[in-house]
This record gives C-alpha cells, sequence and structure tokens, in this order.
C-alpha cells in the first residue's frame, strides 16, 4: 500500500464517526493477484461446463418415501394436524374461527347480491370452499371464502349472459326472479368449476410461477378499480333503484349515468335504512380501532348491525310500509350435488380463466406476507391447487368462485390463529346458520347488506394514496398504477387485467430499451469504476475508454447499444470509416492511373527506340543509344518509384493508418465494454458484439470484454462468437484487469499473448 493510499484512507476515516472508522480500518485488506482474463480464469479455476440435471427421471421413481412425500405434499393437513399442540393454539384457533365466523356470515350474504345471485349462496360458499381449504392449504392464517373483487366478477359474467331483460314475463312486464335466479346459479357454479380446473391444472403443471407477471402495483391498481365498481353496483341497493343490466367496455360509465337520471326514483325508506346502518357500521370500526387494545375480541359490528335491522325490518313491518326491499326467502339446510353444463363452458372459459388468476394472485399475495411474518413458506404451487380444489368442489354444490379476504384474514390473526383449524371452525358455525338459523334472516333489508359492503371497502379504497407515495418513489409503477386503474374502469374486469398484464409486460420491454449508459472512470486508488458523470472522483484512464449499460443487450435493444456507445466515445465512428474508405478508395483509383501511364510510357519508349535504330546514321545511332541509356534509366527509376508506391498502397488498402490518410486519430487506444449487466445473450447481441470488434478496429481501437458471467460465456461460446480475430484473451476477469491489460497493451493485437501482470 503506497504512502498516497495510506494517507487518503486516513483522511476518509476522519471524516467518520469512531466506531465506523474502527470498523472501516478492521475490514481494509489488500489483495495482489495476476491480471487474469478468461482463458487464465478458467484454467485457474478448474472450470468445467456444468452437466445438466435430469429432474424428470425422478417424477416415475416409485418408493415408499416418494410416496409419503408426495401425499404430504399435496394434502398437507396430514403433515401438521398429528403435531397440532392443542394446549398452546386450540383456544386461540377456537376464538379466532368464531370471530370470522361472525364477519363471514355478513359478508357472505352481501357478497352473493354483487355475485348477482341469492344471499344463500353466499353463505354456501361460505362453507364449502373453507372445509377444503382446511385440508389442502399450505396457509395458516388466509381467510378463503366469499370476497368482493371475485363477486363483483362472477356479478359481471352472470349479468351479462343472464340479464334481467331476458326474464320478462309478457303478462305484467315482471321480471321472473325465480327463473332468473337459477339460471344464475347454474352459470355461477359452472364457473367455479371451470376456475376450479383451471387452478388445479396450472398447480399440477407448477405454473405457479404466473402470478408473477402480476405486479403489486397492478394488483393494487385492479383491487382499487374492483372497489369502485363494487361500490356502484351497490347504488341501486342503497336508493331502491331497477336498473338495466349492462356489461362489457363503459359499463360502468353508463352505469352511473342511470343511477344519476334515475335519482328522483329512490325509496326514502330504502335510503334511510342505508345511511343508518352504514353510520352505525362506521361508528363500530371507529370503536374497535380505538379499544382494539383493550378489547380481548373486536365488537361484530356487522353481525349486530344485521340482527338489529332484521329485527327492526320484522317489527315494524319495512316492506309492506315503506317499500324496503328485503332478503326473502332463505332456504333451511344444503342444495344436494349438481353436475356443471358442458354447454356453458365455451361462453365461460375466458371469464373462468381471468378469475382463476386474479383470485390466486389475491391469495398468494396475502399468503407470503403472513408467512413472512410468522416465518414459515408457502407453496405458491400447493396454494394453487387448494384454491383450484375449493372452488371446484364448491361449483359442484352451487357455490360461487371464492378467493380470500384480507379484512377476514387479519381478524383471523389478531384474534389469536394459529393454523387452519380456526377456518374449520368458522366453517361448522356457518354449517349451523345454514341447517338452522339462515331463515331468521328473511326479513333483512338488501339496503343493510350494500351499507355493510361499501364500508368494508374502506381499505381497498384508500390504495387511492399510492398515486402521491409513487409519485414520489417509481413514477413507472405508478404508470402501471394508473393504466391498470383506468383500462379496469372502462374497459370492465376482465379485459381491463388483460390491458394491463400486456401494458406492465410492454413497459418492461420499453424500459430494457432505455437503460443508462455510462462512461466509467477509476476512482482515485482503487480498483472500482464508476459513471464519471455521478462519481465526482472517478476519472477516465487516458488512452482507455470504458462503456457499461445498465441492461442486457438483446434484439430489442442491441441497435441502441452501439449508437449510445458510439455517441458516448466522444467521435463519430461512422464518419470516420466512411472517410477512411473514401481516401483509401482514391488511393486505388491513383495507383491504377499510375500503373496505366507507366504502361503507356513503357510502349512509347520501345518505339522510339526501334525507329532510331532504322533511320539514322552509326554516329548518331551512338549519340541516341547514350540519350536512349539515360531514358530508359529515368524510365527504371519511376518504375521502382511507381512499385514502391503501389506496394505502399496495397498495405494501404489492406491496413492504412489514419495518421497516413491525413484523418484525425481517436483520442484512446482501447475499448473496454462491461458486461457485468448481461444475463444472457442471443444471436443479434453476437452480431452487434461482433459488428463492434469489426468498427473499431477500423479506426485503430482495440476491444476488450470485461466481467461477463459464465452462463453468458458459454452462451457467447455456443453461438460462435469467438474466433481467430476474437478469442477468450479479449475476455477479462473484471473491468480493471482489462484496462490494465490496454495500457500495457497499446498497440496488442489479438494474436499476442497475454503477460501475466501484478495488480
Amino acid at each position: 500500500m503506497g504512502p498516497s493510499e495510506a494517507s487518503g484512507q486516513r483522511d476518509t476515516q476522519a471524516l467518520l464517526p469512531v466506531p465506523q472508522a474502527m470498523e472501516l480500518r478492521k475490514r481494509d485488506y489488500h489483495v495482489e493477484r495476476p491480471l487474469l482474463n478468461q482463458e487464465q480464469l478458467e484454467e485457474l479455476g478448474c472450470w468445467t461446463s456444468a452437466t445438466g440435471t435430469r429432474q424428470w427421471r425422478t417424477w416415475f421413481q416409485c418408493s415408499h418415501a416418494r410416496a409419503r412425500a408426495l401425499l404430504f405434499q399435496h394434502l398437507p393437513v396430514l403433515a401438521w394436524l398429528p403435531r397440532y399442540p392443542l394446549r398452546d393454539w386450540l383456544l386461540g384457533d377456537l376464538l379466532a374461527g368464531l370471530s370470522v365466523a361472525i364477519m363471514q356470515l355478513p359478508q357472505g350474504l352481501a357478497y352473493a347480491l354483487l355475485a348477482g345471485l341469492p344471499p344463500v349462496f353466499g353463505l354456501y360458499s361460505s362453507f364449502y370452499p373453507v372445509f377444503v381449504y382446511f385440508l389442502f392449504g399450505t396457509s395458516r392464517h388466509i381467510s378463503v371464502g366469499t370476497f368482493a373483487v371475485m363477486s363483483v366478477m362472477v356479478g359481471s359474467v352472470t349479468e351479462s349472459l343472464a340479464p334481467d331483460e331476458n326474464f320478462l314475463q309478457a303478462v305484467n312486464s315482471t321480471i321472473d326472479e325465480a327463473t332468473r335466479d337459477a339460471t344464475r346459479v347454474e352459470l355461477a357454479s359452472t364457473l367455479s368449476v371451470l376456475v376450479g380446473l383451471f387452478q388445479v391444472g396450472l398447480g399440477l403443471v407448477r405454473f405457479g410461477f404466473v402470478v408473477t407477471y402480476l405486479s403489486e402495483p397492478l394488483v393494487r391498481g385492479y383491487t382499487t378499480a374492483a372497489s369502485v365498481q363494487v361500490f356502484v353496483s351497490q347504488l341501486k341497493y342503497v336508493f331502491g333503484l331497477q336498473l338495466s343490466s349492462r356489461s362489457g367496455p363503459l359499463s360502468l360509465i353508463y352505469t352511473v349515468l342511470e343511477v344519476c337520471s334515475k335519482l328522483p326514483q329512490s325509496v326514502v325508506g330504502t335510503v334511510v335504512t342505508a345511511v343508518v346502518a352504514g353510520v352505525v357500521l362506521v361508528l363500530v370500526k371507529l370503536l374497535n380501532d380505538k379499544l382494539h387494545r383493550r378489547l380481548p375480541l373486536p365488537i361484530p359490528g356487522e353481525l349486530l348491525t344485521l340482527i338489529g335491522a332484521t329485527a327492526i325490518s320484522y317489527g315494524v313491518g319495512l316492506k309492506h310500509r315503506f317499500g324496503v326491499d328485503i332478503v326473502g326467502n332463505i332456504p333451511a339446510g344444503l342444495v344436494p350435488p349438481a353436475a356443471p353444463n358442458p354447454q356453458l363452458f365455451a361462453s365461460l372459459v375466458g371469464y373462468a380463466f381471468t378469475i382463476a388468476v386474479v383470485g390466486f394472485a389475491i391469495a398468494i399475495s396475502l399468503g407470503k406476507i403472513f408467512a413472512l411474518r410468522h416465518g414459515y413458506r408457502v407453496d405458491s404451487n400447493q396454494e394453487l391447487v387448494a384454491l383450484g380444489l375449493s372452488n371446484l368442489i364448491g361449483g359442484i354444490f352451487q357455490c360461487f368462485p371464492v378467493s380470500c379476504s384480507m379484512s377476514r384474514s387479519l381478524v383471523q390473526e389478531g384474534a389469536g390463529g394459529n393454523t387452519q383449524v380456526a377456518g374449520a371452525v368458522s366453517s361448522l358455525f356457518i354449517l349451523i346458520i345454514i341447517v338452522k338459523l339462515g331463515e331468521l334472516f328473511r326479513d333483512l333489508p338488501k339496503a343493510v347488506l350494500a351499507a355493510a359492503i361499501i364500508v368494508n371497502l374502506k381499505g381497498m379504497l384508500m390504495q387511492f394514496t399510492d398515486i402521491p407515495s409513487l409519485w414520489k418513489s417509481n413514477r413507472m409503477d405508478l404508470l402501471i398504477w394508473l393504466v391498470t386503474f383506468v383500462a379496469t374502469i372502462l374497459l370492465n374486469l376482465d379485459i381491463g387485467l388483460a390491458v394491463a398484464v400486456v401494458f406492465s409486460l410492454l413497459l418492461v420491454v420499453v424500459r430494457t430499451q432505455l437503460p443508462h449508459y455510462s462512461v466509467l472512470g477509476q476512482v482515485t486508488d482503487t480498483d472500482i469504476y464508476q459513471d464519471v458523470a455521478e462519481y465526482s472522483e472517478a476519472r477516465e484512464v487516458p488512452g482507455v475508454k470504458v462503456f457499461r449499460s445498465s441492461a442486457t443487450m438483446y434484439f430489442a435493444n442491441a441497435e441502441l447499444y452501439s449508437d449510445a456507445l458510439k455517441q458516448r466515445c466522444g467521435i463519430d465512428v461512422d464518419h470516420l470509416m466512411s472517410q477512411k474508405k473514401k481516401r483509401l478508395r482514391k488511393k486505388e483509383q491513383k495507383l491504377k492511373r499510375l500503373q496505366k501511364t507507366l504502361q503507356k510510357q513503357t510502349a512509347a519508349s520501345e518505339g522510339t527506340s526501334v525507329s532510331i535504330h532504322v533511320n539514322t546514321s552509326v554516329r548518331d545511332m551512338e549519340s541516341n543509344n547514350v540519350e536512349d541509356s539515360k531514358a530508359q534509366a529515368s524510365t527504371g527509376n519511376e518504375v521502382e518509384d511507381i512499385a514502391a508506391g503501389g506496394q505502399e498502397d496495397t498495405k494501404a488498402s489492406n491496413g492504412s493508418t489514419l495518421k497516413a490518410l491525413g484523418l484525425p486519430q481517436p483520442h484512446f487506444h482501447s475499448l473496454v465494454l462491461d458486461l457485468s449487466a448481461l444475463s444472457f445473450v442471443d444471436t443479434v447481441c453476437i452480431k452487434s458484439l461482433k459488428n463492434i470488434f469489426r468498427d473499431f478496429r477500423e479506426i485503430e481501437v482495440e476491444v476488450y470484454l470485461a466481467a461477463c458471467h459464465t452462463p453468458v460465456v458459454t452462451q457467447l461460446e455456443a453461438g460462435h462468437f469467438f474466433d481467430a480475430s476474437i478469442t477468450k484473451q479479449h475476455l477479462f476477469a473484471s473491468v480493471h484487469d482489462a484496462v490494465l491489460f490496454a495500457l500495457q497493451h497499446p498497440k496488442s493485437s489479438p494474436a499476442n499473448p497475454v503477460l501475466m501482470t501484478k495488480l
């Protein structure tokens, strides 16, 4: 370590606090190693190509251990239930299950209305899928069941394929509600079966990674738009209006306009009921937030509101006296299973795939949050299978597609839930209500359920605060959020999701086409190279230009990479190459003219010699012979000069120097490309790199590559990148290695061996 380097480090440490300076001194290190190119690095590290593993062979192996592992993998309850600590976890799971069931009851009734179905089917969807997930799920804290976003997506399907206009009775122009509800239940249950088949199939082929294409800004923008859809869909129950069923692009806008036009027709009793119920629910939630540390369990505001509203409706007669719409008959007991209608598959398959992806994205995102918080692992593929079986079996028992609810999951965790035993307890409680207590809610006003839905949208509507935070942190993510939101609002939930996914993927491609290009300089007294525009202490190495891109180079940005490289080098490479070619062409033409002139002079001199020899006297002949010999001597000298010039021109045509041609020379003799950002290469990338070597060698600049990862080197070899002119001696272990070699060999040719140099 030199004196200047040591003094620089002491100055740096003097600026730091004492503990940090001591820690920095402990971490001081000095490395001395040879300068390494790729060939020497492979020899020093004993590199061998990695052999591909054939994992598919294990799929067909059969053994007791493998059968046991597969059983535990696909039926996780067998793995954790025998080891369940009763004394530690049972009480917490019982309380959590009861708390979730209390929330599940009103939400199940309300979200069934969102799906366009009778409320009792929301209770069915709160029982069967929850119990199935208890057997197959890997998350210990999420609460599976009805969810607002899923319900509104199902509602858009049922209302578009079975609109009210299809069930108008010719006699009095009223809607045949029984036939309409039966048709929509068949649609929803068939849709649930298809959603389950998609999810199970994708899970079995280990396609759980598909959710990675749904980024967090996309999911949050989508759920925010869905919450707006939910809010608008409940306005007809809040104001007691009869609205036309709409679906497709701009349906939300048309619905809002229709609500505004029909506001004078609102039922006053319905509006008052919804407002009172909403105020009560908001006050209870505020009270829970204020007293959550003192209360062992949150106050079940929704359940108490439903019970109170049902009692008041029954006692006062809200339906008959004030025209308030009520839930109506809720049959007791469970419905028998029914096979899905295969004739509906063709019309539902597109909706089913969208709902399957959205439902899984919501479930796995919540599951991973709780898993990280409590220190366990969630298997995304098994979660896909578990959610798919919940929807598949639920669809056979007349349920509509479900996912998990954030609000119920938070309650399940906060109430002390540790496993899905809490989910099993809540499903059994819902079963008791279905069998014995469901019919007691027949006088429940639908406006109260709508108020409960709107109040529960607070969490998702609060996601509008993402806009200012994303504006400050990442505007590309904000763009994804806004495009997703606007597309979902204008084009409906299914088309909006497709547009959002396509836009986010295209944005990734665009961002790789617009990376940050930088010229690197050496930070003083280090082997670190940083952008000279960002680091004031980074200095360009004289005679060496170091270039780096922040993104990998492939077919979409290879040309942009080459253009940026030539621009950042500070010289017009293409213009210099064209000027060189023009001057070489002029030299060639000059050489040809000289050769023609030589041939003519030679022929003329031979003719003159013959004429003199025939017509002159001996004396004249002697005198002419003397002159002719002088002329031949001068001609011979000219021939030699022309021949010599021809040889020089031949050299020029093969590799004339810019200086000899009178052209300006680059201010650097070597170019180092930092390829540390490359994660893969394609054929276009390889061609672009070869063209860079060719172009810069034309202007007498040698090119070197640095910091290339081993898989990329393997791909370069497979793509025949290395040849006689470009070898692994042009590829170095680090940028510093390449710079040192370039400084020691400013006129190095590809054939020259690389000398070992100490750092």
